[in-house]
């Protein structure tokens, strides 16, 4: 598909974000104005609420965007997402008959604070990249135990904090917690020493399910909404001393943090691929009726306090993972689990085949016995207070690209515990 045109003259620049192609959802807030429902638009934002209350855009018999977050329009379901995604389209191509109208709803996104886009509901991280797997079970098993019995068979997640699950650009403070060194009798409590991110992309469950009911991988695709950027921060140190028997705990419910705009599953259709060949078949009830991933090129990258520029250590793709989304939230689904419009799932790490495509810290100095040198000159194992890791990821049309926006958080000293 090639690049739509859009009078929004921003849009049409080659590889910008957010063309006519995308038309991601966010929120945003102007000064002291309260927040609302935005579409990016080339450098613009289009007011949704605004849009609304002009009779621009009717997607009900009451109003939707009249609140800041989009779970409303999530709960309308797929059919008017799609009436949705079109009425936007007429408003904004090239040629539009009412240009004129939608001209004045238009505020520059560089004017723009960016809010959370959706309320989230329930948050499940997942364990589903290969790679990813494969470098952490060999550092703490060995290759030969490398994936655990059930990982070729079935999609591995955790329940986390949707109350913490935070917007990109918000500040995010060292956790404390407790950890024991290999060498210590007993645990100590303090600031975590091991501060890591996981590279991620985050599947927004649009639609709701009913207890009892679980759903197929088909029917889960029409249940997903978009996708976000994700950034699972991870205490590695406070993870090792607690994750048995039953996992993560207070290392991953410090933070997760999201890019600011939802793009919608139906901007990412021309960019459909497959999941990787299967070492060991599947059980049906995970089988995909089409390809269930995306070409979505990824970065991360480190910046560390005053530094003029950031380091990108990881670039990789989604394209990597093994499981997709579909098939994680048909799997959270079949013991009857009720799924929630809202409901937010985390990948799992996504890494590629060497180095340079690892998505964590952990991987990259392979637990820390591997600095990695900055362009500052510095280096980092794990991460620094005041440093700011930045995702960053778009899919590649022609002539055009989808972006997310940034996923960036800065690390604030740990709070002194009473």
């Amino acid at each position: 598909m090639p690049l739509m045109t859009s009078w929004v003259t921003s849009a049409n620049a080659e590889n910008h974000p957010f063309p006519l192609n995308n038309l991601p959802y966010g929120v945003f807030s102007l000064g002291e104005e309260e927040p609302r429902c935005g579409v990016a638009i080339g450098d613009m934002i289009l007011d949704m609420e605004a849009a609304e209350e002009a009779g621009l855009v009717t997607l009900a018999d009451v109003p939707v965007f009249d609140v800041p977050f989009w779970n409303e329009v999530m709960e309308l379901g797929p059919k008017a997402w799609g009436e949705l995604r079109a009425s936007l389209t007429e408003l904004l191509s090239e040629g539009s008959a009412k240009a004129a109208a939608v001209q004045p709803l238009l505020v520059p996104m560089a004017e723009a604070e960016l809010h959370m886009p959706f309320l989230v509901s329930e948050y499940t991280d997942f364990y589903a990249g290969r790679q990813h797997a494969t470098n952490v079970g060999t550092m703490f098993r060995g290759a030969e135990n490398a994936l655990p019995p059930n990982w070729l068979h079935i999609p591995i997640g955790y329940n986390g904090r949707a109350s913490t699950v935070v917007v990109s650009g918000s500040p995010v403070h060292r956790p404390n917690g407790q950890t024991k060194a290999p060498d210590a009798e007993l645990p100590s409590f303090g600031p975590c020493k091991r501060l890591d991110i996981e590279l991620e992309m985050g599947a927004v469950v649009g639609t709701s399910s009913e207890m009892g009911q679980p759903v197929t991988v088909a029917e889960a695709e029409q249940m997903i909404f978009g996708y976000v950027l994700l950034n699972d921060w991870s205490a590695r140190d406070i993870q090792a001393w607690e994750y048995q028997p039953l996992g993560p705990f207070q290392a991953k419910a410090f933070a997760t943090s999201i890019s600011p705009w939802i793009v919608t599953t139906a901007a990412l259709e021309p960019f459909r691929t497959s999941t990787p060949e299967r070492e060991k078949p599947l059980l049906p009830y995970l089988e995909e009726p089409r390809p269930g991933l995306f070409d979505i090129k990824l970065s991360a990258a480190i910046q560390p306090e005053g530094a003029a520029r950031a380091t990108v250590f990881s670039n990789t793709n989604y394209s990597e993972m093994y499981y997709s989304a579909a098939q994680q939230l048909a799997h959270h689904s079949t013991s009857g689990c009720a799924m929630n419009a809202g409901d937010l799932l985390g990948s799992g790490t996504i890494s590629g085949a060497d180095k340079s495509a690892y998505g964590s810290l952990l991987e990259v100095t392979w637990g820390g016995k591997e600095p990695v040198t900055l362009d500052t000159g510095e280096t980092r194992t794990f991460i620094e207070d005041g440093d700011t890791l930045t995702l960053e990821g778009h899919a590649q049309g022609d002539g055009y690209r989808i972006g997310f926006g940034a996923c960036s958080g800065t690390i604030l000293p740990a709070v002194k515990y009473p």
